[in-house]
């Protein structure tokens, strides 16, 4: 991705100063700074327990994955950043240029599919990607085996909740691009906008199910654990399309140090805590149920209702490639009308 998709990039994420502290300027912090994509409810007591277990204290600056991306590109080689922790690897795949590579032994921790080709950063975490529907007003046995099917005019089940801004849902048409090309991505996106209702974020898309304000919606799959959590009883489910399909995409959150770092050790020790302790807090203790993608991990206690990744490989994707051309993506989310 080269400087001329930035300004791109900050409209269409409506790019404010979400980022906490100041940026810019030599790196003199004594913490290891970690620009963090993820959110911060989700993964705040996840570096409390790092901070704990290895006596590194982290100075966080939070944000949106691709504004954080955008502003890691801007700043350069003036960064204080030491590491890039991002929602999706569309996000990560904007600054690999200015990534270094990870020690071969962590990258081994986790499969090639789920990590840079060329070592520069590597998959945390895995979620696939899901109808997520209100079991009250929807028989699963109703929702189809394919997300394009999502597009035909002959769809019943009212409006489709998505995130056309958001990371995961752009990173899933970038997808689609790579596995049936740019025609067909349109055609999709142009009948999906004709019974599409557009949310900011994928929680309220999960909330609007649970009312019943809309039936359905494209998701990650823990969004619905996340509700459950704090609503067990909300009428809702996650339908997976065929295990191949498009939309069952896998993306992961992923993670990177900074190549201008000056607290490499540091940086590697983070990364390497995330791919084996780390793995513990999201497999075990977070409400959202993601998956670790070090599956080797001792301690993990994969939740009963959660089916195994390997049952939802999703489509033969370089997730690499997610942040090539990101300007045709969000120029054709545009003009299926999805984003004004």
């Amino acid at each position: 991705m080269t400087r001329r998709h930035l300004p791109l990039l900050i409209a269409l994420f409506s790019l404010t100063a979400l980022i906490v502290g100041a940026c810019g300027g030599s790196n003199e912090n004594s913490k290891l700074v970690v620009y963090s994509g993820r959110e911060q409810e989700l993964v705040e007591p996840l570096y409390a327990q790092f901070t704990k277990d290895t006596g590194i204290e982290l100075d966080v600056r939070w944000g949106e994955s691709p504004e954080l991306a955008a502003t890691l590109r801007e700043e350069g080689d003036a960064s204080p950043a030491d590491v890039f922790y991002a929602q999706d690897a569309g996000s990560i795949g904007i600054i690999d240029p200015q990534l270094t590579a990870l020690p071969q032994a962590d990258l081994e921790l986790v499969p090639a599919r789920y990590r840079d080709t060329a070592g520069r950063w590597v998959g945390v975490t895995g979620r696939v990607r899901v109808l997520a529907y209100n079991t009250d007003r929807v028989q699963g046995d109703a929702l189809p085996a394919s997300v394009l099917d999502l597009a035909s005019p002959d769809w019943k089940l009212g409006d489709v909740g998505v995130a056309p801004t958001n990371a995961s849902f752009v990173g899933f048409v970038s997808a689609l691009r790579e596995t049936i090309g740019d025609e067909q991505t349109q055609a999709f996106l142009d009948g999906l906008a004709q019974h599409a209702k557009t949310f900011q974020k994928n929680g309220q898309i999960v909330d609007a199910i649970a009312t019943g304000e809309i039936d359905t919606g494209l998701v990650n799959h823990y969004y619905l654990y996340e509700k459950l959590g704090s609503d067990p009883n909300a009428p809702l489910g996650n339908h997976y399309f065929d295990p191949t399909d498009p939309g069952s995409l896998v993306n992961v959150s992923a993670v990177g140090i900074l190549s201008t770092t000056k607290h490499k050790q540091d940086a590697e020790t983070f990364v390497n805590w995330l791919l084996t302790e780390g793995q513990v807090f999201f497999a075990n203790d977070a409400e959202e149920r993601e998956y670790p993608l070090n599956s080797a991990q001792p301690g993990l206690e994969r939740s009963a209702e959660l089916p195994p990744l390997a049952e939802h490989p999703g489509p033969d994707v370089d997730l690499a490639k997610l942040a090539d051309d990101l300007e045709t993506t969000i120029a054709m989310i545009r003009k299926a009308g999805l984003v004004n």
